[in-house]
């Protein structure tokens, strides 16, 4: 299990945001997490990655780590198991492609130039973006830098990707491109989870359903079924 939330409470500046959250995430899980602005979907992924703490002895466990007594000096080894995908992407806009890239594989101990440039040209192939390697940001569209963002997390080949209204700024070709991506990525083993406000893309893109609404996490993938029935179907 890389995700085990068990009564969980989410709190933020001394207010509960979520109660008695229960969530299980395993190797391969396609999540999403929808609700209204302000009903807590990014505290909750905050929570997975550390950023926000849990309130009361409740279980909350992370890739094998119990995060209500994770050490602040261990929360760094927990992120470089995971990718982490922003809504406004946060590339370094004073470097190319390949060095934000290269940023990341230099901080996370490639030592080697020739397998950092290997790994950079392959994850930037599987997102469609190798001819954008020596671009600099700002000379992308907002599509193609969370292309871009994607390949980032990817690079440590990740057990879970965790992201945050990846598709919120863009037009719904380019949106359901990047689900499209994240979707298949989840099938190569590691988990994605997400929070998005594009809910015509749940049918199109069949996962587990959690909504946020009025305090509580509730499971709700039995509403967005139809598809995930109809592609079993075909099998």
């Amino acid at each position: 299990m890389l995700i085990n939330y068990q009564k969980v409470n989410i709190v933020q500046d001394g207010n509960t945001i979520l109660k008695d959250v229960d969530m299980q995430v395993k190797e391969g899980d396609f999540v999403y997490i929808i609700g209204k602005v302000g009903s807590g979907k990014s505290s909750l992924l905050k929570t997975m990655y550390c950023e926000l703490d849990h309130d009361g002895p409740e279980k909350a466990e992370v890739l094998g780590r119990d995060v209500n007594t994770i050490r602040r000096r261990d929360v760094p080894a927990l992120r470089r198991e995971m990718g982490i995908i922003f809504q406004d992407f946060q590339l370094l806009h004073d470097r190319s492609v390949r060095k934000n890239l290269e940023f990341v594989l230099k901080a996370t101990g490639w030592r080697k130039r020739k397998e950092r440039t290997e790994r950079i040209e392959s994850v930037l192939a599987a997102v469609d973006m190798a001819d954008k390697i020596d671009k600099m940001p700002y000379e992308l569209s907002g599509g193609e830098q969370q292309h871009i963002a994607i390949a980032r997390a990817v690079l440590n080949k990740p057990r879970i990707i965790i992201a945050d209204e990846p598709t919120g700024n863009l037009d719904m070709e380019t949106a359901r491109h990047i689900v499209s991506l994240l979707k298949n990525i989840s099938k190569d083993g590691t988990a994605v989870v997400m929070t998005t406000h594009n809910i015509a893309l749940l049918d199109e893109f069949p996962g587990t359903v959690f909504r946020c609404k009025d305090g509580k996490v509730t499971d709700v993938t039995h509403e967005y079924r139809q598809m995930d029935l109809t592609e079993d179907s075909k099998d």
